[in-house]
């Protein structure tokens, strides 16, 4: 038992350094990456980071409320950072994964109030608005 334990904290600590790199990268983003794409971003500026790390890392963050995601139009997951000060809602170019965040407004109201007459409590939501940025459309 000693020896699953031990090299369970060295596959911990291995991977700890591929977690950050996977925070940071996305916190220097703009636009919601695939893991895939985020995974090949990292490989090509020389960081060994395997694609399951990728994968655990930004469901980590996902659960932290560090990450948000969105689906694109084939249901893949789509990441990108949550600033310190709270829930997003985007506007989503569908060409090339540009996003803007919007200011939440009534949302969360409107949410809780059709939780509340349908029997609902302790809801989460997530807005997203997908179409096709100025840059794209010009194209």
């Amino acid at each position: 038992m000693a020896g699953k334990s031990a090299t369970g904290t060295g596959r911990r600590a291995r991977a700890a350094p591929g977690r950050r790199a996977v925070a940071n990268a996305l916190a220097d983003g703009q636009t919601f990456l695939s893991a895939r794409r985020l995974h090949a971003r990292l490989v090509a500026d020389g960081i060994d980071v395997g694609l399951s790390t990728v994968y655990r890392a930004l469901h980590e963050l996902t659960r932290e409320g560090r990450a948000d995601f969105v689906r694109d139009n084939t249901g893949e997951r789509l990441y990108r950072h949550r600033p310190a000060h709270g829930h997003r809602h985007y506007l989503l170019c569908r060409a090339c994964g540009f996003s803007r965040a919007l200011e939440a407004g009534p949302v969360p109201r409107w949410v809780d109030g059709i939780a509340a007459r349908a029997g609902f409590s302790e809801t989460t939501h997530s807005l997203t608005i997908a179409g096709i940025c100025r840059s794209c459309a010009g194209r």
